[in-house]
């Protein structure tokens, strides 16, 4: 069988699934029994310096996305860090790491931004014998109106800054979590190789409202009749999340910095995504929250199945897609294919022919009897037919052949490498 055995940064664990700092890893109870469970490691929730303490609301703390099925698509919460005392955490996970020492266990922290703060904290992590501290610079409400959280991790220079602090004053290995509340998610990571540290984790939760009360007019969740904007999470982020894993991942100036990936994995196939593009291992919330902490057995048997099929290590699937990332403007333009709808697996719903009609190419005819013919003059291959068909691979894309002529263009496929050479790009034409 597969070896899930994951060594990151030198943090070792018995598989690449951790929890993430959140709710789900605030206390030693819910810590074992994720451990008994069989996640690899945790990331402790986010604690914070000593001194005034922090208050949560008593109201709700989160807004919910629902599928037409109630499936949760996505959490918006306002909780913030760890409203409990920094001795009882710092107890607590000393007594965890005691009784698992084959278990990753990293510790989530944010204080203010100054050098004294961070020397303090962290020599009080490193006695409880943790493997690692993560720098929670993601936190997008609560916390960044108090000048930490996102509001360090906008910043390129308070990220390096406050990284070189933390690596000047621990032994511990340093990943820095990134917020995906800006323009470009490569510039934090880069202050962050700058500073010294040993990974990065992203992303953390994106500003959000989730919905708003229409009766109540106030954003939900309401306390009190009103409602703040808060962090969103779950499914609905992965595809922004793997986007901005892929760019580190194969930007020249962080390449080669390790990921660990978070946003939305609540299967095996979402892990491998992100280790494919790039993470080194992976961190877990929403699945947990949604499904419990016995969400990880389907994760740890669905990837060794899968890694054991192709006959691949771990680390051979870690940045394995990551070569096949492009930009716009490298992809194949030779590259044609028209869509085929398999006429015994159709079940005449229509929905091809009104999407495609209604919003596309005008490409699907409805001949007598409700059946749908692609009319391949007229398919662009945009695939909105598959997408929006509900019976899978009724309808598939035919690649054309070498030298097999287009009949929408006319032209014969081999004609332009991509956009670069095409005759339609303004560069190309001012080039000759």
């Amino acid at each position: 069988m597969a070896d899930l055995r994951s060594d990151f940064i030198g943090i070792r664990s018995p598989n690449p699934f951790w929890l993430a700092s959140a709710p789900p890893t605030d206390k030693e109870y819910n810590v074992r029994r994720a451990f008994r469970a069989g996640w690899g490691g945790v990331v402790w929730k986010t604690l914070g310096a000593e001194g005034p303490p922090v208050v949560n609301v008593n109201g709700p703390r989160y807004g919910v996305i629902h599928g037409p099925d109630r499936r949760v698509l996505g959490l918006n919460n306002i909780e913030l860090i760890t409203d409990r005392p920094l001795e009882v955490n710092l107890r607590e996970i000393k007594s965890v790491k005691r009784d698992y020492p084959d278990r990753a266990l990293v510790i989530s922290l944010m204080v203010p931004c100054d050098e004294e703060s961070w020397k303090a904290i962290l020599a009080a992590v490193e006695d409880t014998g943790a493997d690692g501290v993560e720098l929670n610079f993601g936190c997008p409400h609560g916390m960044s109106e108090r000048g930490m959280g996102s509001a360090v991790g906008q910043v390129p220079e308070y990220i390096e800054m406050v990284t070189r602090w933390v690596k000047q004053h621990s032994r511990m290995p340093c990943i820095v979590k990134l917020t995906p509340n800006v323009t470009d998610v490569r510039k934090p990571a880069e202050a962050a190789r700058r500073g010294g540290a040993d990974a990065v984790s992203l992303i953390n939760t994106i500003n959000s409202i989730t919905s708003v009360d229409l009766d109540l007019f106030a954003p939900q969740p309401t306390i009190d009749g009103k409602g703040a904007h808060g962090g969103y999470c779950g499914p609905a982020v992965k595809p922004i999340a793997l986007n901005m894993v892929a760019e580190i991942a194969r930007s020249p100036e962080t390449r080669g910095l390790p990921i660990s990936g978070i946003g939305g994995i609540t299967t095996w196939r979402d892990a491998a995504e992100f280790m494919a593009l790039g993470a080194g291992n992976v961190q877990v919330c929403t699945a947990a929250m949604t499904y419990g902490f016995k969400v990880v057995q389907e994760m740890i048997s669905g990837l060794r199945d899968y890694l054991d099929t192709r006959e691949m290590a771990l680390t051979e699937l870690i940045g394995r897609a990551v070569p096949n990332v492009t930009d716009w403007n490298q992809l194949n333009l030779n590259y044609v294919t028209k869509a085929v709808i398999d006429q015994d697996a159709c079940i005449k719903c229509g929905r091809c022919y009104a999407a495609c009609e209604d919003t596309s190419h005008q490409a699907i005819a409805m001949r007598p009897g409700r059946v749908f013919e692609v009319i391949e003059a007229e398919c662009v291959a945009c695939n909105l037919c598959v997408d929006v068909c509900p019976v899978e691979d009724c309808i598939t894309m035919r690649e054309l052949e070498p030298g097999e002529t287009d009949p929408r263009t006319g032209q014969q496929r081999g004609a332009y490498a991509n956009w670069t050479t095409h005759p339609n790009n303004p560069m190309a034409r001012a080039a000759e």
